[in-house]
């Protein structure tokens, strides 16, 4: 069976079975200075599934990424999740969580901002963080899941790379410690804002690979759910996961990666052209 048609089936085998919501969005608006950005979206995403939202510069991909993320309020409507600790579909809205229930959540996430979020100092300070504080693991349980981790990004575990800055990586470098501090706290879902911009083809494509063999948990072999806010088309061309569109505030595609790429709606079609134009003047 040829790769990209492997990958296929691999994204679109839990939305084929009756797997359970891991996000709902109700009716979601949000405006700024008056200007409305997103105008009532509604999406329906189950868990395991792997989903790339696209769209025209300052149609609110972003705007929608931080609802779902918590780090914004909706002006109306709702964004639910699942509970974690229930784990029978019961879903949670995440206006109505406080502090202490929505961090309950984030342990359960894991997140790739576009400039990848590192922090000065060591790989393993920034693997380690999370596994200390929340995880309260000892030096020796968080060395073995940097080990994992790392190899799961193909990259070392020596001590020598361990004790290397950040700051000292290339880009390629900084994204794969990016996602591999993300897999470390064993996410039920990634969350990826633009991860290949900024990078040379070959880094990239790279990266792109890496997507979808982290869209696995390599503990158990169950899909997680993947979430890619992107404008590369090589990224939808490689990987081909079902695509979200957001124009003019709203949803306006929502399906696989074959009936988008041979769509001629006058508006998916001219984005579609633009997207490497898009992609290489970076986040919008």
């Amino acid at each position: 069976m040829p790769f990209q048609a492997r990958r296929s089936i691999l994204f679109f085998m839990s939305d084929a079975c009756a797997s359970p919501l891991e996000i709902r969005i109700e009716g979601l608006t949000k405006a700024f200075d008056g200007h409305e950005v997103l105008c009532g979206v509604d999406l329906e995403i189950t868990a395991g599934a792997f989903i790339a939202v696209v769209g025209g510069s300052g149609c609110g991909k972003s705007v929608l990424l931080n609802h779902i993320l918590g780090l914004m309020q909706p002006d109306s409507g709702r964004v639910l999740v699942a509970d974690p600790d229930r784990g029978d579909g019961t879903l949670l809205d995440l206006a109505a969580l406080d502090a202490d229930r929505m961090a309950d959540i984030h342990v359960h996430w894991g997140v790739v901002f576009q400039r990848n979020a590192l922090f000065s100092g060591t790989v393993l300070d920034n693997i380690g963080l999370w596994l200390e504080e929340i995880g309260h693991q000892s030096e020796d349980a968080i060395a073995a899941t940097a080990g994992r981790v790392l190899a799961a990004v193909g990259l070392p575990s020596s001590p020598d790379f361990l004790a290397e800055r950040v700051e000292a990586l290339s880009g390629g470098m900084a994204k794969r410690i990016a996602i591999a501090r993300a897999l470390a706290m064993e996410p039920r879902c990634l969350f990826f804002d633009e991860p290949t911009t900024g990078l040379d083809p070959v880094t990239a494509s790279q990266i792109q690979d890496l997507l979808q063999s982290t869209h696995v948990d390599d503990r158990d072999g169950r899909a997680r759910t993947t979430i890619v806010v992107t404008h590369d088309k090589d990224l939808l061309c490689r990987l081909r996961p079902r695509v979200v569109m957001l124009h003019q505030g709203r949803v306006s595609f929502d399906g696989p990666f074959e009936a988008f790429e041979s769509s001629r709606s006058p508006i998916i079609r001219p984005y579609f052209e633009l997207m490497p134009v898009l992609h290489q003047r970076g986040p919008s």
